[in-house]
């Protein structure tokens, strides 16, 4: 057999022409909609960007033929990689060549650090076709490169003015767009003329409002994890003897784990938002998955799925405070440094800590206690994305069970399985949804330079309609600004969007929960991506997003 270098699949996909609106499919005119401001702390924000602050909405209509002078663009790939990225390029890439073919394209190599230490790729035709519907950033690669030092706009510059790039589009999440705004701002405020607009990255679902209905990759990474769940629970539900604790990626918010869970059905799905509202402890989230076991177990069923967001115990409140007392304790401790064994260090902060975290420190498992102390970051804080929280479940239930059935109230029988779904989906071949999605969201940015704006993101909405019917234009970066505190400092960021427990999916799961965990079996086999056949089975949205728009 002929040795090959793509499967089947890829070489197919490769033909596949991602459907545009009917707003980007001949010449567009730009209408502007109503002066916009930041979501919150109005005046901080304003202060913070004279220049690209209260800018208006815009969109895009089919209007007369009209020249469009030369444009030379740098793209940047920043952050976590998202299926569809590769598509965002060529979407951007096409709209460019279309308005005036001596428009070039290029890339900066390894994220934002290739601006700043001049590493770039001019992309051709021949590079490009390579990449279209495909999944990954390998396209001109990615890195976390944060850009928030005035050398590194002015370096950026170097190359701006060097290669005659008139813009700069980048391609990431609420940081990565957050310094995509500040970048404008600098630019414009130094008369640079270079211009920035960014496009919403992230498979988190994290990177959302009114104007940007869903970021880009979140679909496709749900749609391979809620595969994974379903097979699982097909083999659950037919060997008859392992419970299955899976989680899932998405340290700030749940969306994923709620996207997986409308998707699939499992017994139980935690969501973070829903336990720090109501103040929940580690011990009542144990109680309640206790619960369920039992109940199943009665019925003769010893097995079940568990959906865990990967940054549960950031949002348990007493986890939270006992966390901040730990990072607070061991910063640049002498006297803990010296202890050589773990139960002196375990005694060292049991004494240390308040009587409220003590008493949380003792319930923990003694393995994640000692994880909690010894695992820090650059900034001295602990690793939390490193915990594995579907162990420390693991460990806190099976304990339970086994007090209950010394107490003869509880005869099943429990074994368990621990997973986590993470990069499994960050590379995935995007959806036609996402492949769509993302070659419209390019090619908006595209027209948003020849337009002349910056401190814009690429905006496509009415995404539950079919792709004809999207609504494209561009959203100011300043509208979703809000200040935080960062490292001790307040500083301007994207706010993100966390699950909202009054929005209709979460009200959705909510009302159907209670059945999910019961004897009776509800599970859904979602079956893997499917790239060819009818509408409905190929090209739909998340369920988060059809209920959203219901």
């Amino acid at each position: 057999m002929k040795s090959m270098t793509k499967s089947p699949l890829q070489i197919a996909r490769a033909t596949y022409q991602p459907k545009l609106p009917n707003a980007l499919k001949g010449n567009v005119v730009l209408k502007e909609g109503a002066a916009t401001e930041s979501v919150a702390d109005q005046a901080d924000i304003k202060n913070l960007f004279p220049n690209t602050y209260g800018m208006p909405l815009i969109t895009f209509e089919p209007g007369a033929a009209t020249t469009h002078p030369v444009v030379n663009v740098g793209v940047i790939l920043s952050g976590g990689q998202a299926p569809g990225g590769h598509n965002v390029i060529c979407g951007l890439f096409d709209g460019l060549k279309t308005l005036n073919p001596q428009n070039k394209l290029y890339g900066f190599l390894g994220g934002p650090s290739g601006l700043v230490d001049h590493q770039y790729i001019e992309l051709t035709k021949e590079i490009v076709d390579e990449y279209r519907n495909t999944g990954g950033f390998d396209i001109i690669g990615s890195g976390r490169t944060k850009l928030e030092e005035t050398e590194q706009y002015e370096k950026g510059a170097v190359i701006c003015k060097e290669l005659g790039i008139n813009a700069i589009v980048i391609i990431g999440g609420d940081d990565s767009n957050t310094n995509a705004c500040v970048l404008a701002e600098y630019y414009a405020q130094n008369k640079k003329g270079i211009q920035v607009i960014g496009c919403p990255k992230t498979i988190d679902g994290d990177l959302k409002n009114e104007m940007i209905e869903t970021s880009f990759g979140f679909d496709t990474a749900c749609k391979v994890y809620s595969e994974l769940i379903g097979n699982i629970q097909r083999d659950a539900n037919s060997a008859k003897k392992y419970w299955h604790f899976i989680r899932l990626m998405g340290r700030s918010a749940s969306h994923i784990a709620l996207e997986c869970a409308l998707q699939s059905q499992p017994n139980i799905c935690i969501i973070s938002e829903e336990v720090e509202s109501k103040n929940m402890t580690l011990n009542e989230i144990v109680d309640d998955i206790v619960k369920v076991i039992v109940n199943r177990a009665e019925h003769g069923l010893n097995f079940g799925t568990v959906l865990i967001p990967e940054g549960l115990i950031e949002f348990i409140p007493a986890m939270k405070k006992l966390i901040s007392e730990l990072n607070d304790l061991l910063a640049h401790n002498e006297d803990f440094n010296a202890l050589e064994t773990d139960d002196e260090k375990r005694q060292y902060v049991k004494g240390m800590l308040s009587h409220e975290s003590s008493q949380v420190y003792r319930d923990l498992p003694k393995g994640i206690a000692r994880q909690l102390t010894l695992d820090r970051d650059p900034h001295g804080n602990v690793q939390v994305s490193l915990i594995e929280t579907e162990k420390l479940l693991i460990e806190m239930v099976a304990k339970r069970l086994a007090q209950l059935k010394a107490e003869g109230k509880y005869k099943g029988k429990f074994s368990a399985i621990n997973h986590f779904f993470g990069y499994e989906g960050r590379c995935a071949i995007p959806s036609n949804f996402d492949a769509d999605y993302t070659y419209s969201l390019g090619y908006t940015a595209s027209l948003l330079i020849s337009a002349g704006r910056t401190g814009y993101m690429s905006s496509v909405r009415n995404l539950t309609t079919s792709a004809t019917e999207w609504i494209v234009g561009g959203v100011p970066i300043t509208m979703m600004m809000n200040m935080e505190k960062r490292h001790g400092k307040m500083k301007p960021v994207i706010q993100k969007a966390l699950v909202e427990l009054d929005g209709a999916p979460f009200k959705y799961f909510e009302a159907h929960r209670e059945s999910w965990a019961d004897e009776k079996q509800s599970y859904i086999y979602p079956g893997p991506i499917q790239y060819y056949g009818p509408s409905e089975v190929c090209d739909l949205p998340t369920k988060t997003l059809m209920l959203e728009k219901e």
